[in-house]
């Protein structure tokens, strides 16, 4: 059985999983009216991602015969000066995520709610992944910033990427 604390912060990051798919989602839109295609592809697989994350924490809740609410999701930016600004104000998000996730082990520790512990883990590797990918798009489009070849060569290799199921999803699949 799930603390009401630990169900109460897992809903809260339900939510904020959303407005972080949101918040990538209007990402991609914006590099897509800028012209660069493979920003708006990797930022379209982020949004993906986030909404698997947010479907794994579901599932979860209904796993342990506890509600999910969902809540209105905040607005979120719209428009960037370039690629480089949104991969700075991803870092800085993800880092807030990073907080929050800790926060919920934190919690499941106090309770020792050894599953929702195990449940965590994944998550909270996962959050070193997004991390450092944030910090390697901001190291690439640094070394790029005031060149357009080099932006444009690196557009094409972020469009290369492809959406994976996460884990915890695909072994339900």
């Amino acid at each position: 059985m799930l603390s009401k604390k630990f169900h109460e912060a897992l809903n809260e990051q339900i939510n904020a999983e959303m407005w972080s798919g949101y918040l990538y989602l209007s990402m991609s839109m914006d590099a897509e009216t800028k012209g660069l295609k493979g920003v708006a592809n990797w930022y379209y697989i982020q949004f993906k991602e986030e909404q698997d994350h947010a479907r794994i924490m579901m599932n979860y809740l209904a796993a342990c015969d506890a509600k999910v609410t969902l809540k209105p999701i905040a607005e979120v930016k719209t428009s960037w000066e370039n690629a480089l600004e949104m991969a700075k104000d991803t870092l800085a998000h993800e880092k807030k995520v990073t907080a929050m996730i800790t926060n919920l082990a934190h919690i499941a520790h106090e309770d020792e709610d050894y599953a929702s512990q195990n449940m965590l883990k994944w998550f909270i590797d996962e959050q070193v992944e997004e991390e450092e990918n944030a910090r390697n798009m901001i190291a690439a489009f640094e070394a790029v910033e005031d060149n357009k070849y080099g932006t444009y060569m690196l557009d094409k290799e972020l469009a290369a990427r492809v959406y994976t199921i996460a884990a915890p999803l695909a072994a339900k699949a």
